[in-house]
């Protein structure tokens, strides 16, 4: 294992912890999109770049977008 997957991991743990432990779930949408594309670097160290692809649009883009949404349609507002 070189030193690039390493850090990898390391980033990839990292972003994993913290998006469970974020109070705010924008920030905690942004740090598992993080961890997706991360998990996409590390498929595409890996050799399988049409999988790295796939995780890196649909994980970190598309689903991000979803989750926005869903906060942005569910959060409470104030009626005055």
């Amino acid at each position: 294992m070189g030193i690039v997957e390493i850090i990898l991991f390391v980033i990839l743990l990292a972003s994993a912890i913290l998006s469970l432990e974020l109070k705010s779930l924008l920030a905690a949408v942004v740090t598992s999109g993080a961890y997706s594309f991360t998990i996409a670097l590390l498929y595409i160290r890996m050799g399988a770049v049409d999988v790295g692809f796939t995780e890196a649009v649909v994980g970190a883009g598309l689903v991000g977008v979803f989750f926005i949404t869903a906060i942005a349609y569910t959060t409470q507002r104030s009626s005055d």
